[in-house]
């Protein structure tokens, strides 16, 4: 047999086959830039010095164990490798601890999960496979080593591992600092390595509520004393404008901007909201972004409800759904709304039945409230049409004024539907998500306009308010180059920040002075700019967002992985565009971004300090203007 007589250790067999396998998947699988050569020397060399770290830990046990180490580690690790590849088509993100305790979203997923499966994935496995074989064989492939070469072959180890690191911080300074920017981190040290130091994260995160003090809530009074001393706005436009009116949110699922005035052979993809935009009883923010991370719609109504930012790892709802809040429906429920969610899924599906009772909603109209059936539901359950038609008579036995937030379900990942129920065609590109995405988005249009109808008919519509706002990306940069054809050209950093603009428009019946806003505005500022509308003042509140009708002095908006968008500047991977053009900066000019990024960093990590240290504990939110304590 080759191998007898190679004798070459079985360890390092599979530490070259596992090497070699990891760097073809990092390379031609995941959807990793390289911009460089240095970039591609480190890519190639992290897969070796990982595995060799895993692998190498066997010379430490008896010839007999050590097959079954290598064994199991290199199927353990494919499995690693297979789940991040998975999880990265879909959300163009790596899986975080955080992510793992969502466990019971699983049986939500399932077909997501089969649309994301590739045949090449069978590659993952072949050396797991080959690494089996190899150890059941008669010839001996295991090492025997006096235990100072043990500690030799350990020590190879630690000079890898270091060389590695001195590699990516030459190549990306500051690496370990800016741990928002996953894929860096992946590209740098590899996906093993990233996991040993998200659990390193892991483990300071849970120790930071129990060292956490009051001084630091007194570090975020004072920022934003500094940088928003007018955050209320009260005297800007249109406060009190909706003052005792019904509050109608409708969280509409993975809908991009870019959705709008299109059309697929001739056929208009959105018909009712192109005219909703342009209503004179409709104010749409043209620049609107989501903020969300690896929350998606979880994270999309945490920012809503606080005006916090998500955490970059994990959903707040999950790992921090007991935390003290100064919640927008606690704050409604002091000034007489009675407040409710219409969501037809799982209770439990991102945690919701847990923080929804504790950020003070009144009633979770979930699954169970709704009639599903084989003839109503497709995709991720019931289908909007049925959803929202069976969701008036709810909101007719409320009190009013109440404020309702409803959530689709249609217009989900895969974005797959009956035929017999789509009225535009598939669009044709190399993405069958994007080919799904537009006839998901037209059935979900039509559901909306019938559930405009619907509020009419019910007499609810002429003593309400109608918030309409996209909750996150649908199209993730795995389909840069189906959405390249769709758009046109091609898909930079700056037109990929573009694609972050989700729909954002508020529905006054009977205001006729509707208007098309251009500044740049996000999530965040949703809280304060409801409760502008609604004539309330929360004096006291501790917000990062912003009243959209005021002038602020600092206006940005700020995304989760750093990058940001002002009146002038989009800023992301560490390039600076002009807003206007896209044009990179360069040089002196580029360093114009520079200050607000510092501004943008500091703002996320207070943010993430509020939540991780769970500083609402020490704060008094004191009283509402209906002489009520709000929190």
């Amino acid at each position: 047999m080759p191998f007898q007589k190679l004798r070459m250790p079985l360890f390092i067999i599979a530490t070259i086959l596992f090497g070699l396998k990891t760097y073809v998947v990092y390379r031609f699988m995941f959807d990793l830039s390289i911009e460089n050569s240095l970039q591609e020397f480190i890519l190639f060399v992290n897969p070796l010095a990982s595995a060799y770290l895993i692998f190498a830990i066997s010379v430490w046990l008896n010839p007999k164990r050590q097959m079954k180490y290598l064994r199991w580690t290199s199927l353990v690790g494919s499995l690693i490798l297979f789940f991040n590849l998975v999880f990265y088509r879909n959300f163009t993100d790596f899986i975080t601890i955080p992510v793992l305790f969502q466990g019971n979203n699983a049986a939500d997923l399932t077909s997501s999960f089969l649309t994301l499966l590739h045949i090449e994935d069978l590659i993952i496995f072949l050396d797991v496979a080959l690494i089996w074989y190899l150890s059941k064989q008669k010839f001996n492939l295991s090492v025997r080593m006096p235990k100072r070469g043990k500690i030799a072959a350990t020590a190879v180890t630690f000079l890898l591992l270091a060389g590695n690191v001195v590699l990516a911080e030459i190549e990306r300074p500051m690496l370990f600092v800016r741990a928002f920017d996953r894929e860096y981190l992946v590209k740098n040290i590899g996906v093993y390595n990233y996991h040993l130091y998200d659990m390193t994260m892991q483990t300071k995160t849970r120790a930071q509520r129990v060292l956490a003090d009051e001084s630091e809530i007194s570090e975020v009074e004072t920022y934003l004393d500094e940088h928003s001393p007018d955050r209320k706005g009260e005297k800007a436009d249109l406060f009190g404008i909706a003052e005792d009116k019904n509050v109608i949110f409708v969280s509409v699922e993975s809908f991009q901007n870019f959705l709008f005035d299109s059309n697929i052979n001739g056929t208009e993809t959105t018909p009712f909201l192109n005219d909703l935009k342009e209503s004179q009883d409709t104010i749409w923010f043209k620049n609107f972004y989501h903020q969300t991370a690896q929350g998606k719609t979880s994270d999309s109504e945490f920012i809503v409800e606080n005006s916090l930012y998500p955490l970059g790892r994990g959903a707040v709802y999950f790992t921090h759904a007991q935390n003290e809040y100064n919640a927008l429906p606690e704050i409604l429920n002091n000034n007489g709304y009675e407040t409710s969610v219409f969501h037809a899924n799982n209770k439990s599906f991102w945690n919701r039945d847990v923080m929804y009772e504790n950020i003070g909603y009144d009633e979770f109209y979930g699954e169970q409230s709704f009639e599903v059936t084989p003839e109503n539901s497709f995709g991720w359950g019931l289908e909007d049409k049925a959803f929202f038609e069976q969701s008036i008579k709810y909101l007719q036995s409320q009190e009013q004024p109440f404020y309702s937030k409803f959530i689709t379900l249609t217009h989900h990942f895969p974005f797959e539907m009956p035929e017999e129920k789509a009225n535009i065609d598939l669009y044709d590109s190399g993405s069958n998500t994007l080919n799904h995405y537009f006839q998901t988005a037209r059935y979900t249009d039509e559901a909306l306009e019938q559930f405009f109808q619907q509020l009419k008919d019910s007499g609810i519509y002429e003593d309400s308010i109608i918030v309409m706002m996209g909750d996150h990306y649908g199209i993730s940069e795995f389909h840069n180059k189906a959405m390249s054809q769709f758009l046109g050209k091609e898909i930079t950093g700056y037109e990929h920040v573009q694609l972050q603009r989700v729909p954002f428009m508020v529905h006054i019946p009977g205001y006729e002075n509707g208007q098309v806003y251009e500044k740049a505005v996000g999530q965040i500022d949703v809280k304060p700019t409801l409760l502008h509308l609604l004539g309330i003042e929360a004096e006291q509140d501790l917000t990062f967002g912003e009243n959209m009708f005021a002038e602020q002095k600092d206006d940005f908006v700020a995304l989760r992985d750093g990058s940001f968008i002002n009146e002038a500047y989009v800023f992301t991977d560490g390039i600076c565009y002009e807003r206007e053009t896209g044009t990179e900066l360069v040089d002196e000019q580029a360093e114009a971004c520079t200050p607000v990024k510092e501004q943008v960093d500091k703002e996320l990590q207070l943010s993430d300090n509020i939540i991780y240290g769970d500083l609402f504990r020490f704060y008094d939110f004191g009283q509402s203007d209906e002489s009520t304590p709000s929190s």
